[in-house]
């Protein structure tokens, strides 16, 4: 009897063990690290930003407090941290970083 318990407590573990991995590949999984090149846009235009002319939009629209955004083609990103991309508004940029679902953390921004 105190046997099968011991056995039975470690597969317990195991199987934790193997359902936290499995959690932990699968968000890897979905994490894309890269470069991107596409405009820094604003939450309420979203892929309308995709273009030079839409500069003076953008910084007018973050300034009345909507969040900025990455734009690449028509797909339209969330930005982690706003901060980085704040002297980049409306302007075209290459950004490495991970993208996560409909997020982008920014490592790096240049124009």
């Amino acid at each position: 009897m105190r046997r099968e318990r011991i056995v039975n407590h470690k597969t317990c573990y195991m199987k934790k063990y193997l359902i936290i991995l499995g959690l932990f590949l699968s968000v890897a999984a979905f994490a894309d690290k890269g470069t991107w090149t596409g405009y820094i846009s604003d939450a309420h235009c979203g892929a309308k930003g995709n273009n030079d002319g839409h500069a003076s939009c953008a910084k007018k629209c973050v300034k009345d407090g909507y969040a900025p955004v990455f734009v690449v083609g028509e797909k339209v990103y969330a930005i982690s941290d706003p901060k980085k991309v704040s002297k980049y508004i409306g302007d075209k940029v290459t950004i490495t970083g991970t993208i996560t679902g409909d997020t982008v953390d920014i490592e790096k921004v240049t124009k």
